[in-house]
């Protein structure tokens, strides 16, 4: 195995530090890039990995296991794709934190369960290792340009020391909160999404049964009232039929199944985005687990 081993870089006179990426998929891939980019030593660890030869070619170190993994960095990011994944990673006997030592940060931006967060800082702060849950929102255009909107809880002192590399991956960085408050904060922003798919879908639906342009409509309603981020970047992949993941609709029924999860917790009605998690369900089992979530449209061709 090939290690960096000199001493950390720097770039305009400010130390780098030294990031682990767990992750590579749709959107860690370009995440990790810009943390490359903007000078940090990049040691990177996914389960395929020929997801990662873009990043091994620009620079990048493969390390074999995320035990390994703590060993080499000052910083770990994950972004990988279930809670169950998530538990394995940090709370497994090769994982982060059986093998970190007092000082590491790890910063989990997976979409993921509040619980699970608030349990994997309370593990960690008794080996002295600072948890940040920071999952994020912008799919994979979001990712690739950089301009992500991310969540974070922890403490907030931790959140201040990381906020610079948060900025190479995002615009919008907000701090939320104590632990689990990011993952609190990305449920809501699931459960708003919920709304915005449905409507976009059904708005172009309707457009099309009046024999309507819907390409046309859009210019009138985007950018409007009705307006949304959906709208805005999905309602033409919809129209062009191109359901390329940029996020799966796998991965939203787990985010949608933990919203109502949480909100049962609460004590919470959300009818809406029942509705809309049993529509994605249908298309999941009629085989388009893997399509990305503006395939929702195709939902009216079933009906």
């Amino acid at each position: 195995m090939m290690y960096w081993n000199g001493n950390k870089n720097s770039k305009g006179g400010e130390v780098m530090k030294r990031i682990g990426f767990i992750g590579l998929g749709v959107m860690g891939n370009s995440m990790a890039g810009h943390l490359l980019a903007a000078g940090h030593p990049l040691f990177v660890y996914t389960r395929t990995k020929e997801k990662a030869e873009s990043l091994l070619e620009r620079g990048a170190v493969w390390v074999d296991t995320p035990g390994e993994l703590t060993k080499l960095v000052d910083v770990i990011i994950t972004m990988i794709g279930y809670p169950t994944d998530v538990e394995e990673v940090y709370l497994g006997e090769n994982g982060i934190l059986a093998n970190g030592e007092a000082n590491l940060v790890a910063i989990d931006m997976t979409t993921s369960s509040p619980s699970l967060a608030k349990k994997i800082y309370d593990a960690a702060k008794v080996k002295g290792i600072s948890i940040l849950d920071a999952p994020v929102s912008g799919g994979d255009i979001g990712a690739q340009t950089a301009k992500l909107s991310i969540m974070v809880g922890g403490d907030e002192q931790t959140f201040v020391s990381m906020k610079p590399l948060f900025e190479c991956m995002g615009t919008q960085v907000v701090y939320q909160g104590l632990a689990g408050s990011g993952q609190h904060t990305k449920m809501a922003n699931q459960i708003a999404l919920a709304g915005a798919m449905i409507g976009v879908c059904e708005a172009i639906v309707y457009a099309e049964k009046a024999g309507l342009d819907p390409a046309v409509v859009l210019k009138s309603i985007s950018s409007g009232a009705a307006g949304s981020w959906a709208m805005s970047n999905l309602a033409s992949r919809m129209l062009a039929g191109d359901f390329a993941p940029g996020f799966y609709i796998k991965h939203y029924i787990k985010d949608m199944t933990i919203a109502l999860a949480e909100a049962e917790k609460m004590g919470i009605l959300t009818p809406g985005l029942r509705t809309v998690k049993q529509m994605y369900e249908a298309l999941a089992k009629s085989g388009r687990e893997n399509d990305g979530t503006q395939a929702l449209y195709t939902y009216w061709d079933r009906s």
